[in-house]
């Protein structure tokens, strides 16, 4: 047996740590650390949370700004123009995904972290100021296509924290991620249009006024600058050697020791990993489920009682979103690590996914209630669904990072983000249409009106629970 205090010894004190590698800093601070990482926590979740808060926040003014952009010939063809602004982001993010993991795979975390809330601040403004359509189709495009932080964040995560905190860590990117998807629709609601919300403050013929749609952007780049310039104080994770440091580093795995030669290769192992693509897949499904459940709910609150929805005004929305964001902080941050000790990451997802099935099956029969009853009922439902959704992408999140080494986390999440791109882009483009054309079977015999809308988005929820077994899903963490 080896000496045991010589294998005890700090990271500080052994031979292998080399200097001015920036991941070896990293990997010497966490074997020293000791308590609770808040403020590594802190700093994913305010990054996360400054590029998903504007992916989703053009939903509740989409529809009138598509409106006052007057390319609609008739009032039903809005819907029709404003699912390809809403697939905009998801198209250009899927473009260049991959190629944003691989550059962060050789060059670093924190470059990609930094264009990525730049991005935020420099196109989600633009896109507050577009005077026709194609400025915000192209504006929304380029948001997507210059960002790859999503992807590149969870491998931050998993390099940033100890071992004992990576499901914090992930649970931080998820609930932060969950969070902006909630709250950027509250905004969208709450600051559009303000010189109609609230004349007395702002004038028709000012910069909000003449631009009804730039506030809840604004509010978000701002948020974006000020985390972008924190961002720059951020930790690099990436192990940068030299070749000779390499080969007498025996702590560095396989696959950090891998020549350029090799990357194509490489890439090729990832596409070969059913571990990994298995993950991915199964991790796809339930984001198109989530992106077409965004859309759904906000159209059905919106719509008419005579259409089996609530009658909600955007307003209305923003609050039941505002008061789901905060349920969701507070059980998320503390439920999920405890949940995934207990059970796993895969276990975890499939109660999830099982528990959100008559969830999603009891919102039409929400809709038949008033008042207060319905107004507690349906927030305490979004609470749950939103969590439930959430522990899901965590645990995917958790399947996917282990199931690489280091050097090709970057690479495996930007294929991740390029298949759910693609699979997200179809949520906005076909949520609507599903939804008016459920809408006008009211009087069907099978499943008539929503019924059938929550039954749809139910059967994609299943058909991810059943993905998560045997054979189809392979990994270590049965």
């Amino acid at each position: 047996m080896g000496d045991d205090s010589e294998s005890n010894k700090p990271l500080l004190d052994k031979v292998y740590y080399q200097e001015g590698c920036p991941g070896c800093y990293v990997d010497r601070k966490k074997e020293l650390q000791t308590g609770f990482p808040i403020k590594e926590v802190l700093f994913i979740w305010i990054i996360v949370l400054s590029v998903a808060l504007p992916i989703t926040s053009l939903f509740p003014f989409l529809y009138f700004m598509i409106r006052d952009f007057n390319i609609a010939e008739e009032e039903e063809d809005i819907s029709y123009y404003a699912g390809y602004v809403g697939s905009a982001y998801m198209i250009g993010r899927a473009l260049t995904s991959v190629l944003w993991g691989v550059f962060a795979d050789r060059y670093g975390r924190k470059p990609v972290i930094l264009l990525g809330t730049s991005t935020v601040v420099i196109f989600n403004t633009l896109f507050g100021f577009s005077v026709n359509y194609w400025m915000a189709i192209i504006t929304r495009f380029l948001l997507g296509f210059l960002n790859g932080l999503l992807g590149v964040i969870r491998a931050y995560a998993c390099e940033l924290f100890r071992e004992e905190h990576q499901a914090l860590g992930l649970s931080s990117i998820s609930t932060a991620w969950g969070i902006g998807l909630i709250i950027g629709p509250a905004l969208g609601g709450y600051l559009a249009q303000p010189a109609e919300k609230f004349p007395s403050i702002v004038s028709s013929d000012s910069l909000l006024g003449r631009f009804p749609y730039l506030l809840p952007c604004l509010c978000i780049s701002i948020f974006a600058l000020f985390v972008t310039i924190a961002a720059i104080w951020l930790p690099e994770t990436l192990h940068i050697h030299k070749r000779n440091e390499l080969e007498a580093a025996s702590y560095v795995s396989d696959t950090e020791e891998k020549t350029d030669e090799k990357e194509g290769s490489s890439f090729i192992s990832l596409l070969m990993n059913w571990p990994l693509m298995s993950s991915i897949f199964v991790y796809c499904v339930f984001s198109l489920h989530d992106m077409a459940y965004t859309e759904i709910f906000s159209l059905w609150a919106v719509s008419p009682k005579s259409l089996g929805g609530l009658n909600y005004t955007t307003v209305d929305v923003g609050t039941v979103l505002s008061l789901t964001g905060v349920g969701l902080l507070f059980l998320q941050s503390t439920l999920y690590p405890i949940a995934e000790r207990m059970f796993g990451p895969i276990m975890v997802v499939r109660i999830c996914g099982v528990l959100s099935i008559p969830l999603l099956t009891s919102y039409p029969y929400i809709a038949i209630l008033s008042g207060f009853m319905l107004s507690f009922t349906l927030n305490c439902a979004s609470i749950v669904k939103n969590v439930l959704a959430v522990s899901i992408i965590t645990g995917t999140f958790m399947l996917q990072n282990k199931a690489v080494d280091q050097n090709q986390r970057g690479a495996a999440n930007g294929i991740a983000m390029t298949l759910q791109s693609t699979f997200k882009a179809i949520g906005p483009a076909c949520g609507g249409a599903l939804l008016s054309w459920t809408q006008k079977r009211q009087n069907a015999v099978f499943l008539p009106g929503n019924h059938m809308i929550f039954f749809i988005l139910s059967v994609i929820e299943g058909i991810g629970v059943l993905l998560t077994f045997k054979p189809f899903l392979i990994s270590n963490h049965y």
